[in-house]
């Protein structure tokens, strides 16, 4: 892990298309702006946990899940 020191204002880049700069520093916390092309997801950890969470229990339900076929549906009589 790669530890930098900041203050206000100041930034990092990351990939020369990801800046992270340190938007306010209040008491314990710390406020970040991220610049990042649109196709590149940024979460916080805990939303990015919870959605591959939910991304792994879904393909476990699918994994164990049979898949059941839908019966062709006959087409109507005629007279």
């Amino acid at each position: 892990m790669l530890v930098l020191s900041r203050k206000k204002n100041e930034s990092i880049v990351i990939n020369n298309d990801i800046t992270i700069t340190v938007v306010e520093i209040r008491g314990d916390k710390v406020r970040l702006g991220i610049v990042a092309p649109k196709d590149v997801p940024v979460h916080r950890q805990e939303v990015y946990d919870a959605i591959h969470q939910a991304q792994e229990s879904k393909s476990s339900a699918e994994a164990v899940s049979p898949v059941i076929a839908k019966p062709a549906e006959t087409p109507p009589e005629r007279v």
